[in-house]
């Protein structure tokens, strides 16, 4: 079992030491176009060069913790239409740092990923914003394809949500314009609000299925359970390789220290129970999310891997 946090790598003081940076179509769009280029070359060499840095760091952890799900902002404003079309002028130059870190990624046994935003929405019944949504995953399809991923079947994650009014049949018809290496990388989970897990399940033989137990937990009031039937057939749709689900807790505050909270007792909105705490503190869940020993685990928590870190040791390294 690997344990994997998404996106900012903290040190012992919780700063980042090789930070990402991003920027805002706003500020991009107020330079002129050398400007424009300037900045958007910095910031993804910078970007780049600091997640080989943050791949060296990981590689000096144990292999349990060797997992990572990469910001969206490696190229920033790639599919911004006037900055795609600055990229092809110095896209071929970071190449060599593309390969160079897909190659430590593998040779060390890193598990990488990416979760596009929540307005990536294959299944809408909007054809523009199914259109953007393609346009993103093919984005962020591309800088994996770099690193040297998508050419088998799950050698790197790309996660989206099915929500939207299109339903699965959006979804399948989206997932038809889709390129081969987009295919190969795409996994959809079930959210909180819209789409249940047996929504998503629904598109078992299309992708593999991310189940996300917190989010089952707030829209069902639902601890579902290692030997849940649906649990094997979400283990069949990833077709040998290892499947991956997310955890997170509601708030520190929200619910208890200890044992399952029933939704029904705590007397709390929806949408207060969806935001993600900054530790886990409840042991009692803890042993719940590490009882599915057949998946790797994304850490979805505020403080990553500093958190990720606790729940390891939780475990009494014995994953």
């Amino acid at each position: 079992m690997k344990l994997g946090f998404a996106c900012k790598f903290f040190n012992a003081d919780a700063k980042q030491p090789f930070p990402f940076r991003a920027t805002t179509r706003t500020r991009f769009l107020s330079l002129n176009k050398e400007e424009r280029l300037r900045l958007i070359s910095e910031i993804s060499h910078n970007n780049l060069n600091h997640l080989y840095l943050t791949l060296e760091a990981l590689q000096q952890q144990p292999e349990a913790l060797r997992m990572m799900r990469l910001g969206s902002d490696l190229l920033p404003l790639y599919t911004v239409p006037e900055a795609g079309e600055l990229y092809e002028a110095f896209l071929p130059d970071l190449y060599p740092l593309f390969k160079k870190c897909g190659d430590f990624a593998r040779n060390n046994a890193i598990r990488l990923s990416f979760h596009p935003g929540q307005y990536s929405v294959l299944a809408s019944d909007n054809p523009l914003v199914v259109e953007r949504a393609i346009e993103d995953v093919e984005y962020h399809a591309l800088c994996a394809s770099l690193m040297g991923y998508g050419k088998h079947f799950q050698d790197f994650k790309i996660n989206i949500h099915m929500n939207g009014k299109g339903g699965f049949e959006g979804f399948k018809a989206a997932f038809q314009q889709l390129s081969p290496q987009a295919k190969n990388m795409l996994t959809v989970e079930n959210d909180e609000i819209s789409c249940s897990l047996d929504d998503v399940l629904q598109a078992k033989d299309l992708c593999p299925i991310v189940l996300d137990i917190h989010h089952h937990w707030v829209k069902e009031n639902e601890f579902i359970k290692p030997d849940d039937p649906r649990i094997a057939q979400i283990i069949a749709s990833w077709r040998g390789v290892r499947p991956v689900l997310h955890y997170s807790v509601s708030q520190e505050g929200i619910i208890p220290e200890t044992g399952f909270p029933d939704q029904h007792e705590l007397s709390v909105a929806r949408t207060k129970l969806r935001a993600h705490s900054d530790y886990y503190f409840n042991d009692t869940l803890n042993d719940w999310a590490l009882s599915f020993r057949d998946f790797d685990i994304m850490c979805e928590v505020k403080m990553k891997n500093l958190a990720r870190d606790k729940l390891y040791q939780h475990a009494g390294k014995k994953l």
